[in-house]
């Protein structure tokens, strides 16, 4: 019985595997995160994209210009 205990002590204080249930951990809040904003996200990315797209066309819109 006494070994049961420090086994179980030993396991208990055992920090080894606590780094990749940390990353594990903050991989799912990242997730759920991003699936509960997708639309929000999706919309800021592609008015962004537009927003370049635009400046970049008006560049090269003004080299072609003499």
């Amino acid at each position: 019985m006494n070994k049961l205990k420090n086994t179980i002590k030993q396991l208990w204080k055992d920090e080894s595997g606590q780094g990749a249930t940390e990353y594990i951990l903050i991989l799912v809040v990242v997730a759920t995160i991003v699936m509960v904003f997708k639309d929000r996200i999706k919309e800021i990315i592609a008015s962004r994209t537009g927003e370049v797209g635009d400046k970049l066309g008006d560049a090269i819109g003004n080299l072609s210009t003499p």
